[in-house]
């Protein structure tokens, strides 16, 4: 009998578990729940997030939040100018008891880092992360050394025409899977978050809500998630409509199609249903889509209305 990938093997619901884990990231992240699901989809389909926005809107109380919340590994770097690769990923020690050099390793090694500020530091040192991202290890003097699991990077960016950024290269932005942006709050939530005091206290009484084997059931189950023959083939008329030239100056890669794909795989989990729908794959497209676009009117990268105006450019299956 085919397992039920609505479940744990233990029996628990997975998507009334993630419910209960958007609901308490919520009562940090007030207003924003639609931001909270797209970056807890995000995790469950395995990738890495991107927040690019202003200074102090929540970008960090975010990462913190769902670390505390799903009761993973903690790691916070601060991007700037002179941060180095081994700075991130670690060195080798001489030890002298031992008589040998030991590996001492970096903030990296961390189920959830938050990347903070990373187009403040140089391409060299972005370019650290890159093998983390995609393989899961680093390799340092010829050693490869395997990360934690989950492992789950948040970075968030200051806006690139700010004062002492460096724009993300096309390489380094394909390996976030999606990228999201939090906005001001909305009047009411801003009055709840001026009433309601210090973050720092609120992120205190933060307690799991699930535990990381949890999560990793919860991110194969999203794996298993059916695709219909009619949904994959309206998916590749989305991808061979971004190479038409229409809307953007080149189209998207197979890998990009298999990323969005597994968002799309993962908002469905959260939905409660075993099977993609038309509905999952438009909800995450702008999240998927955005960052890996160069607009053709001349937008630039990031354009939403190119987005937006492809999905109602390629009719439903």
């Amino acid at each position: 009998m085919k397992p039920d990938p609505l479940h744990s093997p233990g029996g628990d619901a997975l998507p009334a578990l993630l419910a209960q884990v958007q609901n308490q990231i919520s009562t940090v992240i007030k207003g924003k729940a639609t931001q909270v699901a797209d970056c807890l989809a995000c995790l469950v389909a395995g990738g890495h997030l991107l927040i690019e926005d202003l200074p102090g809107v929540g970008k960090t109380t975010l990462a913190q939040a769902l670390a505390l919340t799903l009761g993973l590994q903690f790691s916070r770097t601060q991007f700037t100018a002179d941060l180095l690769p081994s700075d991130l990923t670690g060195v080798n020690v001489f030890d002298r008891q031992a008589g040998q050099f030991v590996f001492k390793p970096g903030p990296v090694f961390a189920q959830v880092l938050l990347a903070d500020e990373i187009n403040r530091a140089g391409p060299k040192t972005q370019s650290a992360l890159l093998e983390a991202m995609e393989e899961r290890q680093v390799t340092v003097e010829g050693l490869s050394h395997a990360l934690p699991q989950p492992f789950f990077v948040i970075a968030t960016q200051n806006p690139t025409e700010q004062l002492g950024t460096y724009p993300l290269p096309e390489s380094q932005l394909d390996r976030f899977l999606m990228t999201i942006r939090l906005g001001y709050p909305d009047r009411a939530a801003e009055r709840e978050l001026l009433a309601g005091g210090d973050s720092r206290e609120q992120l205190a009484a933060l307690r799991p809500v699930m535990s990381p084997a949890q999560l990793q059931q919860a991110q194969a189950a999203a794996r298993q998630i059916a695709a219909s023959p009619a949904l994959l083939d309206y998916l590749q008329a989305l991808l061979e409509a971004t190479r038409g030239g229409q809307w953007f100056t080149e189209g998207l890669s197979p890998r990009a199609g298999l990323a969005w794909l597994r968002a799309a795989r993962a908002k469905a989990l959260l939905a409660g249903r075993a099977h993609v729908s038309p509905d999952d794959v438009q909800a995450v497209a702008v999240q998927v889509l955005a960052h890996r676009l160069h607009a053709r009117a001349g937008s630039g990268r990031g354009s939403v209305e190119q987005v937006r105006a492809l999905i109602d450019g390629v009719p439903l299956p």
